[in-house]
């Protein structure tokens, strides 16, 4: 496997502070904690490099709470591992955030499936190696050509919005983002659940 992980690829514009909306993190962490007890959220233990990040629609429109750039071996979140992003540009690739950490590497992606529809309230992104190979191409996938994080890929889940099923399975494979998996819902419970029975069916329970 090939890891692209866990780096910034869109200019960051961080205002490091305490995160606006602090008490909102609370339920991020709460469905946070299943994902990262089924290993959807973790860490590349051997190369020190986290995976999966999630968020929730947050503060003014187009704003959104998520979990900062390199959180996923933390155990447990408080609002010290999330950021607001406040603003961004998806032409320019820039991202403007506030938080005593930087946003996820996977915000420019996040940002660009928030603005496909305003009922989006939340996403998740996970890392599934059974779960990839087994739903690639199955679902709405990515081209493989596209890196994650970056214009380019948000321009691909628009893409996928507009010509595939993905506005109703409201789940998508990243080809080009091996392991990666999206999850969007109206709600946090239904962005994380949709992908933790998907887990579930692949292991049999």
């Amino acid at each position: 496997m090939t890891i692209d992980e866990g780096y910034v690829k869109y200019v960051s514009y961080w205002t490091k502070a305490p995160v606006p909306n602090a008490a909102t993190t609370e339920e991020l962490e709460a469905w946070r904690r299943p994902l990262k007890a089924a290993g959807l959220i973790g860490e590349y233990e051997e190369l020190g490099i986290s995976y999966g990040n999630i968020s929730v629609r947050s503060g003014e429109p187009g704003q959104f709470l998520i979990s900062g750039t390199q959180t996923g071996h933390v155990a447990n979140t408080d609002k010290t591992h999330y950021a607001l992003v406040t603003s961004y540009n998806i032409h320019s690739n820039i991202v403007c955030c506030v938080g005593p950490v930087q946003a996820s590497s996977e915000a420019m992606t996040h940002a660009a499936i928030y603005g496909l529809d305003m009922n989006i309230g939340a996403i998740v992104h996970v890392h599934s190696q059974a779960l990839w190979r087994e739903l690639l191409h199955k679902l709405p996938t990515t081209d493989a050509g596209v890196a994650y994080g970056t214009p380019e890929m948000a321009n691909e889940f628009r893409r996928l919005y507009r010509d595939t099923a993905f506005r109703e399975t409201r789940l998508a494979v990243m080809a080009g983002h091996e392991e990666g998996i999206v999850s969007f819902g109206d709600t946090l419970e239904q962005a994380a659940t949709r992908v933790l029975e998907l887990c579930d069916a692949s292991q049999g329970v």
